[in-house]
């Protein structure tokens, strides 16, 4: 076992210089960046708070009572949010995922929640709006998320057992509270629910076969995501790591899987669907997903880019700088136009693909200027 070690540092990192706004480039057009690959997906951080303190996301040897989260002033308000967010649905954005941090820590969240969800595409369609919790405070707030305009949820649990989920949580949060979180959003109508486990060896592989039976014919879909090297705080190592195809043999020793294919293009997960007696995937046993993040690079589609929640724009989870956005929506001298422009020019730069360079030559989290920015600061 490789020794654990967390450096204390700060997430936050300097901004990249913004590219020249082209404003002779044609808007009407889609944005590819240098990969030929569209902007369809945006993932926006509303804060960088959280109430867990999961080891693989915000341990507490790092985010303790004296840690310095960002000062209120600082946060991109919701009316420069949804400015924003206009902007990049212009550019081809057809999805926005709300995350943090913990979203649901945000005040009147909800007041966001339909800003957004009266944005409608050039064609006239309304946003695909989602939101990723922990779940916490989802049962209480369910259905205020249902009447603003949210469509679905993403719930974070790793473990039914309520021990192992409050060592992981490491603030003693019940398990149960969670369970109740689901079923209110299914009793809301924010559906389809996924429910996303981190698995790390060691830790809590056991819950799997009880996640898959628990969510198995309900219509949530249970992904299992490998422990991910993201960030520089939360002690990554490789043995910790149980490979998705690992999780899939394991789930066929009782509960027999149908691989399905991807149903949106840039698909992060992989789909395999519950078999019938005849070995036909059964649409009404529901399915499961794997997202391989370590072990098997999928940034030859990747479509999403990531606004952190004082408006920096990251073109990847794994990166170690971001654009500042921030400067340009309080300026009032500057345009949607402008922005518009620069976010294009931003895109049209990208060449990131750090998973498959990771495959080829192994990750580096802890040191140097490539030191990356922390999953909890612009969300998973």
């Amino acid at each position: 076992m490789s020794e654990r070690v967390i450096p204390l540092v700060d997430q936050r990192h300097p901004s990249l210089p913004l590219p020249a706004a082209e404003h002779s480039h044609d808007l009407s057009s889609l944005s590819l960046d240098g990969l030929r690959r569209p902007l369809t997906d945006l993932r926006i951080s509303v804060t960088d708070r959280c109430n867990f303190r999961c080891s693989y996301c915000m341990p507490k040897e790092v985010f303790d009572k004296d840690y310095a989260y960002l000062p209120h002033s600082q946060l991109l308000s919701f009316e420069e949010i949804t400015r924003i967010a206009s902007v990049f649905v212009g550019r081809g954005v057809r999805k926005i995922r709300l995350t943090g941090g913990e979203p649901l820590l945000r005040k009147n969240i909800e007041i966001l929640i339909e800003q957004l969800a009266a944005l409608r595409t050039p064609d006239g369609q309304p946003l695909d709006l989602t939101l990723t919790t922990n779940g916490s405070l989802l049962a209480r707030k369910a259905q205020s998320l249902k009447d603003a305009g949210l469509q679905r949820v993403t719930v974070s649990l790793d473990g039914l057992d309520d021990a192992v989920f409050r060592q992981m949580n490491d603030v003693d949060f019940p398990v149960a509270d969670v369970l109740a979180g689901i079923e209110a959003a299914r009793a809301a109508g924010l559906g389809p629910i996924k429910v996303n486990m981190v698995v790390k060896r060691g830790t809590n592989e056991h819950e799997i076969l009880p996640m898959a039976r628990h969510f198995r014919g309900t219509g949530i879909v249970l992904r299992f995501i490998e422990y991910m090297d993201v960030g520089a705080t939360n002690g990554w190592c490789m043995d910790e790591v149980l490979p998705s195809a690992e999780v899939i043999r394991l789930l066929q020793t009782e509960l027999p899987l149908v691989q399905l294919d991807p149903s949106v293009p840039g698909e992060t997960a992989e789909r395999w669907g519950y078999a019938n007696a005849q070995g036909e995937y059964d649409p009404t046993l529901g399915e499961v997903g794997v997202i391989s993040s370590v072990t098997q690079a999928f940034c030859g589609d990747c479509n999403r880019a990531r606004l952190s929640t004082e408006g920096r724009l990251y073109l990847c989870l794994f990166a170690s700088q971001g654009y500042d956005l921030r400067q340009l929506l309080r300026d009032p001298t500057q345009s949607d136009t402008t922005l518009a422009a620069t976010v294009d020019a931003i895109w049209r730069g990208r060449t990131d693909q750090y998973s498959r360079l990771r495959s080829l030559r192994g990750p580096d989290t802890t040191s140097g200027p490539g030191r990356r920015v922390e999953m909890s600061y612009i969300g998973g």
